[in-house]
């Protein structure tokens, strides 16, 4: 927003206050995409001399925000100690380590997602540790995945590799394990890291999508991504949940965008309906499954890259819309409520973090055009939490792979003059500039979506 002296009083208050020396045990994915993601998201900003949003520098700064977030990193590492896996435990104290009776069944998005915000402080600390655990866990993850199929479970046993939860989905226990695998990419240059995401996509292209190819001509089914069982393909339930929405977006980046357009579509007419997204929607009652929405950003989000991909003014409506919703449902005394039903619209005493760092942060940039953000290029990628983080020479400086023993050529590195050829820009160049403002509007197509959930 370009508040310079209101971000230097937070810098200054989080140094004099904040420490992580406490008995509290945190989950270690929330910990890293929320806190650990912010440390390292504002520090890059403080030390970046071309950062384009104001005076952002803090006087006699010297790097406490890394030192913090060095710190955090430290009192997670436990978790991946003492699993036979490499995959680490979902729970950590950061004074003790993991818990005498600590689960051993962790989510695939929670054990799979770290890779950015631990690649990144690898980098900057020229300590190669943080990135190795993130990776090998991913690694561990990826070689779990279905031979039949390809795909991976939402949960798993750390200890013995089985798959405790077998749904495969882009949903709740995934959805961040996907996003990651390509950001990770777009940040580091690793080019296995995009083979892994090319080989996932294709698999949940072949397996969990329903919908005929031709939705954008107003022909056949909305795309619908349902939850397969990860070894036979065969449905497993008839729901979606919110968090799906966020998939739009990441098809966004990697210049998919006619299929964003339609499967955001769909989540937009339920979000019409409800004036919120249910955490389930089950499509085939064409109802909620489970009611509340504690402010959830992944709908926002995505509609604020395919606006950015399109230019089409659609989607401020899209955004108008969310927003005078959140206005008139969620608004409380003290901030902005969860609501604990959608059709009932009652609301819950909670107002979970990422509605600030993603929900809010996602609409006010939907509406400013003019944001230094949006003039900077590639320059900058949003972490699963949306913080912003820049993609440049200092983080493909690879580290990880020296204490990979016989690993050296397993992941062929991509130069960074290479990546210029590669459409991962939130500005996609995709679709030609004379469809651009043609693709939202098919109206056969948003007839049928209307039909298929009984809204509008």
């Amino acid at each position: 927003m370009g508040n310079s002296s209101e971000f230097q009083k937070a810098v200054k208050l989080v140094i004099d206050t904040v420490s992580f020396d406490k008995d509290s045990t945190v989950q270690v994915f929330e910990a890293t995409i929320r806190v650990l993601g912010s440390l390292l998201s504002a520090h890059i900003i403080i030390t970046d001399t071309k950062q384009p949003f104001g005076d952002m520098t803090i006087k006699d700064y010297d790097n406490e925000l890394l030192h913090m977030a060095h710190d955090l990193a430290v009192r997670l590492l436990p978790a991946f100690e003492n699993t036979k896996t490499g995959i680490p435990y979902p729970r950590v104290n950061l004074k003790k380590g993991v818990p005498p009776d600590s689960n051993n069944e962790t989510c695939t998005a929670g054990a799979g997602s770290l890779l950015v915000e631990f690649g990144i402080l690898s980098r900057l600390l020229g300590d190669s540790t943080f990135e190795w655990v993130a990776r090998r866990a991913v690694k561990a993850l990826w070689n779990l995945r279905s031979n039949n199929t390809g795909l991976l479970g939402n949960v798993v046993n750390i200890q013995t590799g089985h798959w405790v939860g077998k749904q495969s989905g882009l949903g709740a226990g995934s959805d961040s394990f996907y996003e990651y695998l390509l950001k990770s990419y777009i940040l580091f240059g690793e080019r296995e890291d995009l083979e892994m995401f090319s080989d996932a996509y294709r698999n949940i292209q072949n397996h969990l999508r329903r919908g005929r190819e031709a939705c954008n001509e107003g022909e056949g089914d909305p795309p619908l991504y349902v939850n397969v069982n990860m070894f036979t393909g065969q449905l497993m339930n008839t729901w979606i949940d919110s968090l799906q929405a966020f998939f739009p977006g990441l098809q966004v980046l990697i210049g998919d965008v006619e299929d964003a357009i339609c499967l955001h579509a769909f989540y937009y007419a339920i979000w019409k309906r409800y004036g919120a997204l249910p955490e389930r929607y089950n499509w085939q009652l064409q109802a909620p499954d489970v009611s509340f929405y504690p402010l959830r950003p992944e709908l926002v989000e995505s509609t604020y890259l395919l606006y950015q991909a399109t230019k089409n003014p659609f989607y401020l409506h899209v955004g108008m819309d969310i927003l005078q919703s959140l206005e008139k449902y969620t608004k409380a005394k003290c901030g902005y409520a969860t609501l604990h039903h959608v059709v009932e619209k009652t609301k819950e005493d909670r107002m979970e973090s990422f509605f600030l760092s993603e929900t809010c942060k996602y609409l006010y940039l939907l509406f400013d055009e003019e944001n230094p953000l949006h003039k900077s290029g590639n320059k900058y990628m949003f972490t699963t939490e949306g913080h912003i983080v820049s993609v440049d020479e200092r983080f493909r400086n690879s580290l990880w792979q020296d204490i990979l023993p016989g690993e050296e050529d397993s992941a062929e590195k991509i130069k960074p003059h290479e990546l210029k050829a590669v459409n991962f820009s939130s500005n996609c160049n995709r679709v030609p500039e004379e469809r651009r403002y043609l693709l939202p509007l098919k109206s056969n197509y948003m007839r049928q979506i209307d039909q298929m959930v009984g809204l509008i």
